[in-house]
């Protein structure tokens, strides 16, 4: 936005230092004058003592003492001035030090360079709380981009791989054209299908990650059983038992994005079970003032220390995602940006036989809406 010039904050402040100086000093002469030379009489007044010969002692009537006086109050104005000029211009550098500071990292922010901080010293006051929470959001913004970039880079080398496996097999296809084309068909709407499913679930973390949804009232014991009701005969294609139960959960939110919250949880315990079998506990409830639905599963047993990586995009238990029923893996991320924009968390834990937990804790519904619910 361009601006026109103008007079620089600190020329302000000596501006009104110096000002509040000399009215200040006129204020104390002013005073002076009304309530000491006003009682002073106007008259020649001669002290004649009878006792003493000679002529009588002058005493200075008003004129005499304003003749006097009002030199010395020019120059004591013109002395209030040049000090409150000189004082003012000093005092008003000193104090906006720290903001020449935060100006420089905010001009360093603006040019690319996230990792600058202010790291003001000193006492609390305004200007170090300004630092640091300028240094805060510094911190945040250089750790989300970093996740941007890191999700970018393997967003870009996921859908590579089937848009070049599609292209490997249509050159192999177009060499031998007595090759079975239903054979390619099917492989072809296999990578195809892998490929719409990765764009929708980056468009659905794209769009949690904004926040850009309605909030409503969502009880979520009752999204629980409708993911599970729709992933039951996935469940039953591969042996396995869900059980759902607890007790309603009111919370505020977008039922789409709960109810595939839900249904990403139910899908990857489903999915990542025993093989030939197991069983996915779903239960939900009221924790305090916050609700919360966990998940958990059965299955091989997972190192703790690679529980933390598992909301990762593309990232699964096993390292990078592969298999048919591999997924793209973005289903424990899309559960975190979900949880995070309903202003929730995430905790993972491995199973105490195998397997894996995931607690979703989220604020509840029952009271008045937070702060951060838009107004109708």
């Amino acid at each position: 936005m361009a601006r026109s010039p103008g007079p620089s904050v600190r020329l302000k402040l000596t501006l009104s230092y110096a000002g509040f100086l000399v009215v200040a000093g006129a204020l104390l002469l002013a005073v002076v004058w009304v309530f000491l030379l006003r009682y002073v009489p106007d008259t020649i007044i001669v002290d004649v003592a009878p006792s003493r010969p000679g002529p009588g002692q002058f005493v200075p009537n008003r004129s005499d003492l304003e003749r006097a006086f009002a030199p010395r109050v020019a120059w004591a104005m013109v002395f209030l001035l040049v000090f409150g000029l000189l004082g003012g211009w000093f005092l008003a550098g000193r104090m906006l030090a720290p903001l020449d500071r935060i100006t420089d990292a905010t001009r360093r922010a603006a040019e690319g360079s996230l990792s600058h901080r202010v790291r003001l010293p000193g006492r609390q006051d305004e200007f170090r709380e300004l630092a640091d929470a300028f240094d805060t959001m510094l911190a945040r913004l250089e750790a989300q981009v970093a996740e941007q970039q890191r999700f970018a880079a393997n967003a870009s080398h996921e859908l590579r791989t089937p848009l070049a496996t599609t292209q490997a097999m249509l050159e192999v296809a177009r060499r031998d054209p007595e090759r079975d084309v239903a054979e390619v068909l099917d492989r072809l709407h296999a990578v195809n299908a892998r490929a719409i499913d990765l764009t929708e679930a980056l468009l659905l973390l794209s769009r949690a990650d904004r926040g850009a949804f309605g909030l409503e009232r969502v009880d979520l014991s009752l999204v629980a059983e409708e993911a599970a009701e729709t992933l039951l005969p996935l469940a039953d294609a591969r042996s396995v038992e869900v059980r759902v139960g607890g007790d309603a959960a009111p919370a505020l939110g977008s039922h789409a994005l709960l109810l595939q919250l839900a249904t990403n949880l139910v899908h990857n315990a489903i999915v990542h079970n025993l093989p030939g079998g197991g069983t996915v506990r779903v239960d939900t409830g009221v924790r305090g003032e916050d609700v919360v639905l966990t998940v958990e599963n059965t299955g091989d047993p997972i190192d703790p220390r690679l529980v933390p990586t598992l909301v990762e995009p593309f990232q699964r238990g096993g390292g990078r995602t592969h298999g048919a029923h591999a997924g793209v893996g973005l289903g424990l991320a899309i559960v975190r940006s979900i949880a995070e924009a309903h202003h929730g968390t995430v905790a993972l834990a491995p199973g105490s036989a195998g397997g894996l937990r995931v607690t979703v804790r989220l604020p509840g519904g029952r009271a008045a809406p937070p702060a951060w619910w838009p107004s109708a």
